[in-house]
């Protein structure tokens, strides 16, 4: 099994991971109720896709207080 014959120095190790940031969603505003949404996906708010309602959105109950 190859093995490193020389240690790589922190300047070649954090070039390397400079690219490794976890970058920014591209969001976009949902046209029926201008939430924002992933772009090709179904509005989780409204459940709005293209043309018209693919999905009813999931209505959050309210907790019963005793």
């Amino acid at each position: 099994m190859a093995v490193p014959k020389r240690r790589k120095s922190k300047s070649k190790v954090r070039t390397k991971r400079a690219h490794h940031a976890i970058g920014k969603p591209n969001l976009v505003p949902c046209p029926n109720c201008q939430s924002y949404r992933l772009p090709h996906r179904i509005c989780p708010t409204c459940g709005f896709y293209k043309t018209g309602v693919v999905l009813e959105p999931k209505v959050k109950k309210p907790k019963e207080e005793n």
